[in-house]
């Protein structure tokens, strides 16, 4: 298939050096208003949600784009997958998207990494041919307005390629820490767990005078690797929501959930039964993960 939205060479260089690129338009202002109402009242059903219903916690957003169609059709957008094509190459998984709410009040996502995305349970949920190399590309979309003010993300440019945390070791989950931990003079955690934990060097802070602000209009989306150090400013707000969502894109080559049968995050237990990496461009030679496709009986799996 041609492309219609790659990466100009100045762009990839950006992406290189810095570890992110973007803003983009996807929507427009009357496209976006539509489609966050109708996700919003979607993500309220969960009747077909892959996971089960009982579940409360931030792993309920997880892989929506299993039963909600606006997110089915997003994570599928040829502005996005084009240009993370120009970054991973041709063939592409996506294994995870993630809603991301930010309501009044709420605190600031704390400073992390992901490679393997280990962090929560110690166990690897994504694995490279090459062990020394790691970590996914993350597109963030915003499906509302988001400003320092209700809570929009934070990049360290640069910082992409050395991990600062060690995932292997694990974060005990505390509920009683969501809205209640300050660091460095700001409420922010990580859902109830605590990234200090990870700290290679336990000592080591980051450099927040080279953070930037990823201020972004609804229906913008921005490109980061997940090992970019990354966090977002609490919302300050009394009556803005902020609501990102997040797609994560792998090349073929890599195995996901290598010999997982569930995940146990956020005081939750997820079977994967019914998940599914599920291919949005190019082809899968490699056959190391169980792909989920659609017809007209809803989803399928091959092995």
């Amino acid at each position: 298939m041609k492309k219609e939205f790659s990466l100009t060479k100045e762009e990839l260089k950006s992406f290189r050096e810095n570890g992110y690129i973007g803003p983009f338009d996807l929507y427009d202002k009357e496209e976006i208003i539509e489609k966050y109402k109708k996700i919003r009242a979607d993500l309220f059903d969960r009747e077909h949600a892959i996971y089960d219903l009982s579940i409360k916690s931030v792993i309920s957003g997880y892989d929506r784009h299993f039963d909600v169609n606006d997110l089915s059709q997003h994570i599928m957008q040829r502005e996005i997958v084009d240009r993370v094509g120009d970054i991973l190459g041709p063939d592409l998984l996506c294994w995870r998207s993630e809603t991301f709410p930010k309501y009044p009040g709420d605190e600031g996502t704390d400073w992390h990494q992901a490679d393997t995305f280990g962090h929560a349970s110690g166990t690897p949920q994504i694995k490279w041919p090459n062990p020394d190399f790691g970590g996914a590309i993350t597109v963030w979309t915003a499906f509302t307005e988001a400003t320092e003010e209700n809570g929009c993300l934070r990049f360290i440019p640069g910082t992409h390629e050395e991990m600062f945390y060690d995932e292997s070791l694990g974060m005990e989950y505390k509920p009683e820490d969501v809205n209640n931990l300050e660091k460095q003079g700001m409420k922010r955690g990580f859902f109830g767990y605590n990234y200090q934990n990870l700290q290679k060097d336990p000592d080591w802070v980051p450099d927040e005078s080279q953070a930037v602000s990823i201020v972004m209009k609804p229906g913008q989306f921005v490109i980061f690797w997940s090992t970019l150090m990354h966090s977002s400013w609490p919302n300050s707000t009394t009556n803005k929501t902020r609501l990102g969502f997040a797609a994560r894109y792998v090349p073929t080559c890599v195995e996901v959930y290598p010999g997982i049968n569930e995940v146990e995050e956020y005081g939750s237990v997820i079977s994967l039964d019914k998940y599914g990496v599920v291919l949005v461009s190019g082809k899968d030679d490699y056959n190391l993960n169980r792909v989920a496709q659609t017809n007209n009986k809803g989803l399928e799996f091959r092995p």
